[in-house]
Order: C-alpha cells, then sequence, then structure tokens
C-alpha cells in the first residue's frame, strides 16, 4: 500500500510539476501591456526589448524543455530501479559502445548550442545594424559620476539626468538613436522596458536606439559599479507624444530666465565659482563640469533622480550634497545661511 502511495504521490507531482512550468511560461510569454513596474523586464514597450525579451522566452521555453525531460527520465529511473527488498544486490546488465546512444547525447546537444546561437545572433543583428531613418532624434548620452548629460546636437540644447523623447507609432516611426560617452569610468545604460544594456566606455564610443511604443516614464539605472553612488545613478526616460516633445524642445532652448528679484543669488552663482562647474545659457556660466541648469526647475527629481525636486531638497543639496549622496564630487559651498537662501531662490526661478 505505501509503494502503491509513493508511486502516485511521485507521478501527481512530476505532473504537478509540469502544469507550474507551463503555466509560467505562457504567463511570461503574454507581454504585460501595463505593467506595475516601469522596470519590469516582462513588460517590453520598444523593439530592441521586444527581441530580447521573445529570444529569452525562447531560451527559457527550449531549457524548460530539457529540464522537464532530462527530470522525468531521472524521476523514471528513481521509481523503476529503486531499490526493493527482495533485491541480490547484483551490478545490473551493463551497456557498452551503443553508437545510437553516444550519437544521441552528442548530436541533440551540439544541435541545441547551434539553434541558440543562432537565434541570439538573430536578434543582435537586428539590434545594432538597424539604420537610423531621417526622422530619427539623435541623442549623446554622457555619463559622469554620478549624473547622465543628454546633448540634442540636432536641437541645440543640452540637459541632464532626465532624458525626453517622442512616442514612436507604427504609422510615424520615431526612434531615438543614442551615442553614448563616459566622461570618466565604464557605465551602463539599462532601460530594462526600452532596451538591454548597453556600456559607457571611455574613449569607445557606443551606440544604441529605443523606439518607445507607448508614452509614460520609464526607469533605469546605471547597471555597472562605477563608484561611490553607482546605486543613485537612475536613469528617467520620458516618452511624450510628438507634440509635447516638440513643445519641450522649443521651451528647452529658450536662455535662463531673468528675474530682478533674485539678482543677489545670481551674482553669488558667479562669485562663489558655480558657474565655473555649471551651465546656465544667457549668462556667463558655462561650465561643463556639473550638470547644465538653464532649465533646472523643469525637471521632476535632482541628484540623478535621488530626491524629488523641490525648494527644500534643492537647498538642502545645494548646502551638503554629501549629505545626499556621499562622494558625488559637489564641492560643498562656502554660504552663509542667508546666501544659501538667495542662492537657491535664484535657482528656484530656472524653469
Amino acid at each position: 500500500m505505501q509503494i502503491v502511495g509513493l508511486k502516485l504521490w511521485q507521478k501527481c507531482g512530476l505532473w504537478l510539476f509540469i502544469l507550474l512550468f507551463c503555466t509560467v511560461t505562457i504567463t511570461l510569454a503574454a507581454p504585460l501591456r501595463h505593467a506595475i513596474s516601469p522596470t519590469n523586464i516582462f513588460a517590453p514597450d520598444s523593439t530592441p526589448a521586444h527581441s530580447i525579451y521573445r529570444l529569452s522566452i525562447f531560451l527559457l521555453e527550449v531549457t524548460g524543455a530539457i529540464f522537464v525531460i532530462v527530470f522525468s527520465l531521472l524521476a523514471y529511473a528513481v521509481i523503476k530501479f529503486r531499490k526493493r527488498k527482495h533485491d541480490d544486490d547484483s551490478e545490473p546488465p551493463q551497456v557498452y559502445g551503443s553508437n545510437q546512444m553516444e550519437l544521441a547525447w552528442t548530436v541533440l546537444p551540439v544541435l541545441i548550442v547551434v539553434v541558440l546561437f543562432v537565434s541570439t545572433a538573430q536578434v543582435i543583428h537586428r539590434v545594432q545594424d538597424a539604420k537610423a531613418p531621417d526622422r530619427a532624434v539623435s541623442v549623446t548620452a554622457v555619463a559622469h559620476q554620478f549624473w547622465w548629460e543628454y546633448r540634442y546636437s540636432q536641437f541645440g540644447l543640452v540637459t541632464a539626468n532626465e532624458l525626453h523623447v517622442p512616442v514612436s507609432d507604427s504609422k510615424n516611426p520615431t526612434p531615438t538613436y543614442l551615442a553614448l560617452l563616459s566622461a570618466d569610468v565604464d557605465h551602463t545604460f539599462w532601460v530594462p522596458r526600452l532596451a538591454g544594456k548597453t556600456d559607457l566606455i571611455p574613449n569607445h564610443p557606443n551606440t544604441m536606439w529605443i523606439d518607445p511604443q507607448e508614452t509614460g516614464l520609464f526607469l533605469g539605472q546605471c547597471g555597472q559599479y562605477c563608484g561611490t553612488q553607482h546605486a543613485k545613478m537612475l536613469l528617467r526616460v520620458y516618452v511624450q507624444s510628438r507634440e509635447d516633445f516638440d513643445r519641450w524642445v522649443r521651451e528647452q532652448q529658450q536662455p535662463a530666465n531673468s528675474d530682478p528679484s533674485v539678482a543677489a543669488g545670481q551674482a553669488l552663482f558667479v562669485t562663489k565659482a558655480c558657474f565655473a562647474c555649471h551651465t546656465i545659457r544667457g549668462t556667463i556660466a558655462a561650465g561643463k563640469v556639473g550638470p547644465d541648469l538653464t532649465h533646472l526647475m523643469s525637471r521632476d527629481t535632482i541628484a540623478s533622480g535621488a530626491l524629488p525636486n523641490t525648494p527644500e531638497n534643492l537647498r538642502q543639496w545645494v548646502h551638503n550634497p554629501n549629505a545626499i549622496k556621499p562622494g558625488s564630487l559637489m564641492p560643498v559651498p562656502d554660504l552663509s545661511d542667508q546666501e544659501l537662501g538667495q542662492v537657491t531662490a535664484y535657482l528656484l526661478t530656472l524653469h
């Protein structure tokens, strides 16, 4: 009775495992268009991400099938050839020189590896060798410790940390092509729902492209350890309708606001040498070490996504950036409490 129960339990367990595996595979194979997480790798929203997603599902199915077959044969052998009470402990018959078996365990793995290799090579070719159409938006992304610089050469503007791109649909394909550079060490540009990881290596330009197919905010992360604040080198990609993107471009092309009421803060920005690191178009500030601040207050976050862009957080960041991002390489300005308020008030006008 116990032996029959054991056999039944083992068979049921095997079929339950197969059912669970198939359920998980089918679930992952259905793209989650409205994913809860903006970094969900199973909810691709761009052609490169779709290609990688389909390849990953195919690999999962192949390797899963291999696992199920091997596990089933192993379970069968364990059940059928288990030790019984009346066994004489003699060695079972041995099989030698079976050409069929040797061909099977040699040819089949080779064929599987070839199929996986060809499938992967096709995806790499489609993603890396795609030609940019005339409507494509070109952006140069420069990674710094520990923030992102975005140069829109065709529009004559520079911004930081928050990448804005137009949505791309089948009627009006508008991909965004990124030239990836590094100003210091190795970084990695990775927005899971839009594309795979691509490294930014000093003195070795790389490229990638995305064509987001729905509007919204897509989050990412520098995917390679690049120093103390690697974990807070966040990526924010805003996908907008073409009209909203064009409006954003026009606004970003404008020089900085000139507000006489904060002239004292603007003067301090220059005298305290902030202008040596930062650019504010329309003023003498033309530094390239830190982010462009011309339209600082148009951004949702500061410190590369580490904090919401609020007056309180901005004041704290100017006062002591190392309290928020230790090792952020931004020097602490020598400002009195009154001067800190004046500089912050000036920055708050940069819309």
